[in-house]
């Protein structure tokens, strides 16, 4: 084929397609323009989750009416001249693409007025052609209503992600803004519905509490450090309060939302033998350096920086979240016990906040002898020869297979329970174990359509990220048929006011957030299988944990509970509830069948 030059039309409508991905890149770029101009109070609306509408308010400097149409151009910016102002950027925009991408692939309408001017001014561009400049009456500011988005690239459109998505993906970018910006007033409106609205008052702290609930912002930690020309300030998580992946680590530099691997890595060497494996912090740091220090022309939409002194900037913000981290967390003492030390003797049964009874099922209690008492044992080299059965994929038709009746001998750790076995030694993960248990009388009830419930003597309130809101409506009536009942409270706002019968004594509020944390974006929440899915993340939530001493009746019903169960050797999630060491290999460990 010959060589042709492009039309402009085509060469804008590829040019958008690296600045405009989806509705949220519409609201991020038109929300950085309106902090450039100096906005105090910012409004976002957003209508069929930004694909019919995406309206920004703001109060800021305004464009005057002879440089809107300019405004509108490809290349045309006010934030830098020539190209050595690309090493000393301290606005978030700076190309002069924004706009005119937004326009050759939508309906757009900028409504703007400067405060020296008596009138506002109007322009409308549609699919990249821009009409004429009318006057009309407007507050100082700029209104940017963007309609119809991709409407003429039908392509893209169809590549966008459900409503849910769209509208979680808006959500998350605004909450972020929010947080880096507390002296602005943000509002998010979908529909009738405002689902974020900040004070404006310069608390982070405030903010983290309407995005992430009271209780969630009092345990944050506070990070301030500073260096020479260097400063973070920003709040972590205490290693109490996590999640199953990176979403909610934010980094902000120079006032702008970067996802660079770097920063997130060093955050998490700052957490390095805190953090169980598969767990990370809920992060928001800021990180201010000067602007010839940090490149951030080297990504179509900006999200990446290259820094000048890359070691440095790692180390600062290691040793920064590092110190909050030990400033803040005590020191964990071992209790004697876990060392063979003498432990009370007590047959009082605790409460440790979960049913364990299986009323109306057979018991297979084992008669002999237990031990109350720790159990130890040397190091195993890894060269053993130990018969360690692993329930994987691998193995799918044991997988199934039950257990044999098991003599209990003790716990090891407040996390391992070991038993005796006809065949060898077994040792139970007991959160893993309790989590099978959980699960497989939750889904049985379910399957008869029987899952008692029992009302809270005090409605629990839960709040959540708008993102997390909107994910958690949807999911409602699969909680209800799991015998919750949940109820919406307010903007982001639910009360759990009921929970099954199974849960009893557990915490309402860690199930409701169970269901949403670890929601990943190419989930479908309601497709098949998701009743499964739902119940496995709050039976993990509430299982018992890895760390919690169990009475000896606790850690026996937990053994019946599990040979009880179908699926004895696997936790929901597939990892296994037990390890097997057989008698033959602990005979031939110990000499008496030989050299192997």
């Amino acid at each position: 084929m010959p060589i042709r030059l492009l039309s402009s039309e085509v060469s804008s409508q590829i040019a958008a397609g690296e600045v405009v991905e989806r509705p949220a890149s519409v609201v991020k770029e038109l929300t950085e323009n309106a902090l450039d101009a100096g906005a105090k109070n910012i409004s976002i609306a957003i209508a069929d989750a930004g694909r019919a509408l995406i309206e920004v308010a703001d109060d800021g400097h305004g464009i005057a009416a002879d440089e809107l149409e300019l405004a509108a151009a490809r290349h045309a910016t006010s934030k830098l001249v020539q190209s050595d102002d690309l090493f000393h950027i301290s606005t978030l925009g700076f190309r002069g693409e924004a706009l005119a991408s937004i326009g050759s692939v939508s309906n757009m309408t900028i409504t703007s007025r400067v405060s020296s001017a008596k009138e506002g001014a109007r322009l409308k561009v549609d699919g990249g052609i821009s009409g004429k400049v009318e006057k009309v009456g407007a507050p100082v500011g700029t209104v940017l209503r963007v309609e119809n988005l991709f409407y003429n690239v039908p392509a893209r459109l169809k590549f966008l992600k459900t409503d849910v998505t769209e509208r979680r993906a808006i959500d998350a970018l605004v909450t972020r803004y929010a947080l880096a910006y507390p002296n602005v007033r943000f509002k998010v409106t979908d529909g009738k519905q405002s689902t974020l609205q900040t004070a404006g008052d310069g608390d982070r702290r405030a903010i983290l509490a309407a995005l992430y609930g009271v209780d969630v912002a009092k345990q944050m930690l506070e990070v301030m450090a500073q260096e020479e020309g260097l400063s973070l300030t920003g709040f972590i998580s205490p290693t109490s309060l996590t999640r199953s992946n990176r979403k909610e680590i934010t980094f902000f530099v120079n006032g702008r939302w970067v996802q660079e691997f770097s920063l997130t890595t060093a955050l998490l060497q700052a957490y390095h033998t805190l953090l169980m494996v598969g767990r990370y912090p809920l992060t928001a740091l800021f990180l201010e350096i000067a602007p010839e220090d940090v490149d951030v022309n080297v990504h179509p939409t900006k999200a990446e920086v290259r820094f000048r002194s890359q070691d440095r900037i790692f180390s600062f913000v290691q040793r920064s979240s590092r110190k909050a981290l030990l400033a803040y967390t005590p020191v964990a003492s071992v209790s004697p016990q876990l060392w063979g030390g003498a432990r009370p003797a007590s047959t009082e049964r605790r409460e440790i906040g979960i049913d364990w009874t299986m009323a109306g099922e057979a018991s297979n209690e084992v008669q002999g002898t237990s031990y109350e008492g720790q159990v130890t044992s040397n190091e195993v080299p890894s060269s053993s020869s130990f018969l360690v059965t692993n329930y994987s994929a691998s193995h799918p038709s044991e997988t199934f297979a039950p257990v044999p009746l098991l003599r209990l001998i003790g716990q090891i750790g407040s996390t391992y329970i070991v038993a005796e076995g006809p065949d060898g030694l077994y040792l139970i993960d007991q959160h893993a174990a309790h989590e099978r248990v959980l699960f497989e009388k939750l889904m049985a009830q379910h399957d008869k359509k029987s899952i008692p419930s029992q009302a809270l003597l005090s409605p629990e309130v839960v709040t959540l990220p708008p993102q997390s809101a909107k994910m958690l409506t949807s999911q409602l009536p699969f909680l209800n048929r799991f015998g919750f009942e949940v109820e919406e409270f307010g903007t982001n706002t639910f009360q759990v006011r009921a929970m099954p019968v199974l849960f009893a004594g557990g915490d309402p509020s860690s199930a409701l957030r169970a269901l949403v944390e670890d929601f990943e974006e190419n989930e479908a929440p309601l497709q098949a299988e998701v009743e499964a899915k739902l119940a496995a993340r709050v039976c993990k939530r509430l299982a018992v944990k890895g760390g919690q001493t169990l009475t000896t009746e606790e850690q026996r019903a937990l053994l019946n509970d599990l040979e009880a169960c179908n699926s004895p050797r696997t936790c929901p999630h597939g990892r296994p509830t037990m390890v097997h060491l057989s008698v033959d290999a602990l005979e031939r460990q110990f000499g008496r069948k030989g050299p192997r």
